[in-house]
């Protein structure tokens, strides 16, 4: 996904500076924020089809539309002029505001990992009757919005700090660039993601061998895909969360646990000789993850053991 993201931005770069010349500030600032918000883009489209199981395999692409046109009113209507009033007016809240959405995503981590191991689960599960198909498709299509409006905010507020020193208008184009373009990436993925089972049972019925034998294999990896996901999901929120984090804390002062981070990473890297760049990167991921996962920990025992919020 971060590959394909970057080269989508980068296609939207050369028609942008194609219009005109003072784009070219809004296009290279763009590629460079979307990479930076590449592992919340895989968090999105790892937990999106989530919304659509259990539901008329008719109605899964119009729900995906809904929810698209939902992702776009955060971003551009609510998400946008926020983030530009903050920018313009408190440029210092932004560093919070991004600690905030690191811990949010390090307690959504965690509460997965915990969840895998036999934890208790929280709020309504795919295994409750549904009574109401009508009901349940809206409030399916509403909690993917709100969701959405979080991991948007996420996504602008890493944006937005990768582009706080351009001129207003660089930041406007870079944040409304950014947030379209992932828009259509992330959902665009996600119906593909969802419909590929309708995909290989149409090939598999089809009189071609070749067709038959694709249509086989994607019906048997559509279980797969959606567990591989769920679990890079996973780790992507509790790297990017923790690493959020980590930074945050550096910046207000607190340098020391991504000191240690970065002092492990270049350890590794010293130790691997050719291989540095990988190790290292691989090292300061999973030790950003480890720390989110201890923090979203935290978060969810206080929030449930000891706030009693969202339990059942």
């Amino acid at each position: 996904m971060p590959g394909g993201l970057v080269a989508l931005l980068d296609d939207v770069s050369v028609i942008a500076r194609a219009a005109a010349g003072s784009i070219d500030d809004v296009s290279i600032a763009a590629g460079k924020a979307g990479s930076k918000a590449a592992g919340v883009v895989i968090d999105d489209a790892a937990v999106t089809p989530s919304y659509v199981t259990g539901l008329s395999p008719a109605r899964e692409l119009p729900i995906i539309w809904k929810i698209t046109k939902g992702s776009l009113k955060n971003k551009l209507l609510i998400l946008l002029p926020g983030a530009l009033l903050l920018s313009q007016f408190l440029p210092a809240a932004i560093i919070f505001i991004l600690m905030l959405g690191g811990g949010f995503l390090s307690y959504e981590g965690a509460e997965k990992v915990m969840e895998k191991l036999g934890g208790e689960k929280h709020g309504k599960t795919l295994e409750d009757p549904i009574a109401d198909p009508v009901a349940f498709e809206q409030q399916r299509v509403s909690g993917a919005i709100r969701t959405d409006l979080i991991l948007s905010a996420e996504i602008m507020a890493i944006t937005l700090n990768e582009v706080a020193v351009e001129t207003f208008l660089v930041r406007a184009g870079v944040l409304a660039l950014v947030g379209v373009a992932i828009t259509f990436v992330v959902y665009g993925a996600v119906a593909l993601i969802v419909k590929m089972d309708d995909v290989g049972l149409h090939l598999s019925e089809k009189s071609s061998a070749f067709a038959q034998g694709v249509g086989r294999f994607l019906l048997r990896a559509m279980p797969r895909l959606l567990t591989a996901l769920s679990l890079i999901g996973t780790v992507a929120m509790l790297w990017v969360g923790g690493g959020i984090v980590l930074h945050g804390l550096a910046e207000l002062g607190v340098a020391q646990p991504e000191h240690l981070v970065e002092d492990i990473r270049h350890a590794v890297e010293a130790a691997t000789g050719a291989l540095a760049g990988v190790t290292g990167w691989i090292t300061f991921a999973g030790l950003s993850a480890l720390f989110g996962l201890v923090l979203g920990a935290v978060i969810a025992f206080v929030l449930h053991k000891v706030l009693r919020i969202g339990g059942h």
